[in-house]
Parts: C-alpha cells; structure tokens; sequence
C-alpha cells in the first residue's frame, strides 16, 4: 500500500506518491548506428524532501551481468508556477514564507484536465543538463524537454520525454531520448517496488 508523507508542503501534493526510496530493474534498448544495444540493469531511484517546495531527485543504476555502475542521475522536481517574494532565490536569498499554505490555494493551479504542471531539472555526470516540462496527473507523469544543455565533451543528446506512473504498488518509468538530427525514439524502461521504511534506514 502506498503510504503519503504528511510533512509534505502542501504544493508538493502531486506529487507526493514518489517519495521514498525505489528499487527495481529495467532495460536499455537504444539504437547506436547500424545496432541496437540492449543492457538489463538494477536501479536505486530516490526521491526526499527538507521541507522546502521541492523535491530532491537521485538515480544510480548498474549493469545486472558486470555490477558496472552505468548511470547517475541528480535533480530536483517541483510545481511549475509563476516565482514570487515567497520563493527561494535569486542565489542563497531564502523564502519569506510558503506560497502555497492550503490544499484550497493548489486547487487554484489544477489544470481543466484535472492535472498540474510540473518541472524536473535533471544533471547527468556526462556533461548534459535536462530541463523537464510537464503534467502530473493523479499516479501518473508525463515530462518532455524544454531544454537540453550539453558541454563541448557530451555526447549528442536533443530531446527527452520521460514518463512515470504508480501502477499495481510500483514505480513504471520509461525514458524517450533523441539525438541531434534524429527523432525522439526508446531508451529504457524499468519497473520499481518502493522499500519499506525499515529496509531503507540501513542504506549509507
């Protein structure tokens, strides 16, 4: 059963169902030239909150044959909104109080489709930089990117969509990635079950 986060700032609602800790495994099957690459990983994906109107986003995942780490991923997510003096920044400036204080107030955000809008900044340790748009509706998300920015020493990478749902207690996500020139097309997919508070407290 899926259990909520009661300290969860009132914003951070829709997308409250990711909190915790996930663990599961999944494939990548990506065309690289004239081949298809298919690699079955585990992965740890974690999402936490401090209390703040946002959430902070970790994944690592490892080839199942080798235990080779393969992928890092870092980020935050939070409710796409128009900033104001209650928000963090610019910089280290801190917030002068909760811009959304009641479910009432987040009501006001819901789109006519019954969805929020959200954002997700995600950092590779390859060079690139993600910034997600999209819409979480109920136990499901769909993002795709607004920007993409890469170093001069990144692979080429485009455009992504992302799509995540909680289906029969598990975490489903699946990651659509392009390359310059080439349509958005599969990459991978995996399928998580969330671990009990008792199984997480050990983790370092």
């Amino acid at each position: 059963m899926l259990t909520i986060d009661g300290s969860l700032p009132s914003e951070l609602a829709p997308l409250a169902w990711l909190v915790g800790e996930w663990e599961g495994t999944g494939v990548i099957s990506y065309p690289v030239d004239d081949d298809r690459v298919e690699i079955e990983f585990a992965q740890t994906v974690s999402f936490a909150h401090q209390g703040l109107p946002y959430l902070q986003y970790e994944a690592r995942s490892r080839r199942l044959d080798t235990d080779a780490l393969i992928s890092i991923e870092t980020g935050f997510w939070r409710l796409a909104r128009s900033p104001g003096p209650t928000d963090l920044g610019p910089g280290m400036l801190p917030a002068t109080g909760s811009a959304i204080a009641s479910a009432e107030e987040l009501e006001k955000l819901r789109r006519d489709d019954g969805g929020f809008e959200v954002e997700a900044s995600i950092v590779h340790p390859n060079g690139v930089q993600e910034l997600y748009m999209g819409v979480a509706n109920g136990p499901r998300i769909d993002l795709a990117t607004d920007a993409v920015l890469r170093s001069p020493s990144a692979k080429q990478h485009s455009a992504s969509t992302r799509m995540l749902g909680y289906v029969q207690e598990h975490l489903l996500w699946a990651w659509d990635i392009g390359t310059e020139g080439a349509e958005v097309v599969s990459h991978a997919s995996a399928r998580l079950a969330k671990r009990e508070a008792s199984d997480a407290s050990g983790k370092s």
